[in-house]
């Protein structure tokens, strides 16, 4: 069972957690309530869900897997990317267990964007709606992220008639 933090408390961890000076809230100046709203929104405007994203990064993860370090196509357009260093990491919520030390690199061959993310990074974006703050060395920005990887894009309604 996770351990009960107080808001403060948990941002005050945030700041110091990970290996990096900036910590998982990087050099954002927003709150760790303001973070997680505005991320939240800009989920809910795709009208998708933390979990959606989060088994879709898994998924491609798992694709990645496979190359053993070397990149793996994905279709449509993806290369992946995963590379694993030994040792695990802790969640900073407290939750249990730990994650390995897995950097998965995606690169939208279409687009030329690339995003990264970690084992870690899945697990606080399922659980915890968070994906760290802004200049955190694995910040996931949810634009971006979703922008890179082509989920919940507002397409056009087709004209009929002039009708929508």
């Amino acid at each position: 069972m996770p351990k009960k933090y107080s808001l403060d408390a948990m941002e005050q961890t945030l700041r110091q957690a990970s290996d990096t000076r900036e910590g998982l809230l990087g050099r954002d100046a927003r709150g760790l309530a303001a973070i997680l709203q505005a991320d939240d929104e800009a989920i809910r405007r795709r009208g998708l869900t933390h979990a959606h994203i989060a088994q879709h990064l898994l998924a491609l993860r798992q694709a990645g897997w496979e190359g053993l370090g070397d990149p793996v196509s994905v279709p449509p357009h993806f290369e992946v990317r995963v590379d694993a260093a030994r040792g695990t990491l802790p969640c900073p919520f407290g939750d249990q267990g730990s994650f390995a030390k897995v950097n998965t690199t995606v690169h939208n061959l279409a687009s030329g964007q690339e995003i990264t993310f970690t084992d870690l990074n899945i697990h606080l974006i399922t659980t915890h709606g968070f994906y760290e703050g802004h200049g955190a060395q694995f910040r996931l920005d949810p634009e971006q992220l979703m922008d890179t990887l082509e989920m919940g894009k507002i397409r056009p309604c087709k004209k009929h008639d002039g009708m929508h």
